[in-house]
């Protein structure tokens, strides 16, 4: 994926590595976002190396589903790309995101800096006046990234007709229009 800006090589790249159930959703959403020049769906925070999406379906990995999202901070901030990520996810909701159940479906932040951890510190902390119950998104440093497969990657554009895209992915992408159309391609 790749987004031209008035330069051929934005100077202001930055990386952020976030879960919030399932990585088609979190993807789909960033993908449409103005500023991202780079969405990669894949898997997180566990313990074996390589993994695939059938190891990560069992939920014994460890892992997370989760979506490294480059984005050009000329265009969009840190804040925002973040803020789209409590808008498309319920981050009080432990192990699950609606019927996607399993610690691959965790809400998490994986910082690759210092810097990343307050970020999402102030995050959390932001965003909790938004939710009656607590927000139980983890930050979860020192974490490897493994890209997913290629049939995960783009998910949502190859396959919008499918049933998961119309009845999970839609209304998420919704939600973030109703809130976020500013930053909307």
């Amino acid at each position: 994926m790749s987004e031209h800006h008035d330069a051929q090589n934005p100077s202001n790249l930055r990386t952020l590595i976030v879960g919030g159930g399932c990585f088609w959703c979190q993807d789909a959403v960033y993908r449409q976002t103005r500023g991202v020049v780079d969405s990669e769906a894949g898997y997180i925070g566990g313990n074996i190396e390589h993994p695939t999406y059938e190891q990560i379906c069992t939920g014994a990995t460890g892992h997370a589903e989760a979506v490294k999202v480059t984005f050009d901070e000329d265009v969009i901030d840190a804040d925002t790309i973040l803020d789209m990520l409590f808008a498309s996810h319920d981050p009080t909701s432990l192990n699950r995101q609606g019927a996607d159940v399993g610690p691959q479906y965790r809400s998490a932040l994986f910082p690759q800096s210092s810097e990343d951890t307050q970020l999402f510190t102030d995050a959390i902390e932001r965003h909790q006046q938004y939710w009656d119950a607590p927000i139980v998104t983890t930050i979860e440093e020192n974490a490897t990234w493994w890209p997913a497969e290629p049939e995960h990657q783009n998910f949502y554009q190859r396959n919008p007709n499918w049933g998961y895209c119309q009845v999970v992915i839609n209304p998420k992408l919704a939600n973030v229009r109703e809130h976020y159309s500013a930053w909307l391609k």
